[in-house]
């Protein structure tokens, strides 16, 4: 998942998962989830944080303070753009196509 480890570098202060994940008491697989699922969400319709919870199972509360740590809404406007690699405006495409990559679909 170095996508993901490259984005939270990008996001300033972000470049330990292991920190944050420590900080939250989660683990960095899911600092990752978390991520993805925020980016994926923030540019849908309705709220994202009750999106990405939905989508992880992690609770809206450890997805709100993963949200503050990176830098709020801004920071999240940015994965959202580095995850929509098309610019299409959905980045689900963009993640299903990596995901075949990876695992030779």
């Amino acid at each position: 998942m170095s996508l993901f480890d490259s984005i939270l570098g990008k996001l300033g202060g972000a470049q330990n998962l292991g920190a944050i994940a420590g900080q939250l008491g989660i683990s960095e697989d899911q600092v990752r989830q978390a991520m993805a699922a925020l980016g994926t969400a923030h540019p849908q319709p309705g709220d994202t944080v009750a999106s990405a919870a939905a989508a992880t199972g992690l609770s809206p509360d450890v997805l709100n303070q993963l949200l503050s740590r990176i830098g709020g809404e801004g920071a999240l406007a940015q994965v959202s753009q580095m995850i929509d690699r098309d610019g299409d405006g959905n980045p689900l495409n963009d993640i299903t196509g990596l995901a075949s990559k990876l695992f030779g679909r």
